[in-house]
């Protein structure tokens, strides 16, 4: 499990400047948050060393309560599922 420190939200989205997955990912989580009333946060891997060794490759990449749920691409349905789940 991956923990961010300080982060009250349940979705985290980790990105890079020039990244169009990283974007289109955004809208998705942010759709699904809207519909289920869910605070989501982007970092950017790249202000952060530990994140860019570990995710420079896989961006975007989604968490859910601090546990890996998506790389690459969000899929909107397994997403909301996972949101609808008690923590």
């Amino acid at each position: 499990m991956t923990t961010f420190a300080g982060r009250a939200e349940r979705v985290v989205v980790l990105t890079r400047q020039g990244c169009h997955l990283c974007d289109e990912a955004i809208a998705q989580v942010a759709a699904v948050c809207a519909e289920t009333g869910e605070a989501y946060a982007v970092l950017d891997i790249d202000s952060d060393p530990d994140l860019q060794r570990r995710y420079t490759e896989q961006v975007p990449v989604t968490f859910v309560d601090g546990v890996q749920h998506d790389f690459w691409r969000v899929d909107p349905v397994r997403l909301k599922a996972a949101l609808l789940r008690s923590r």
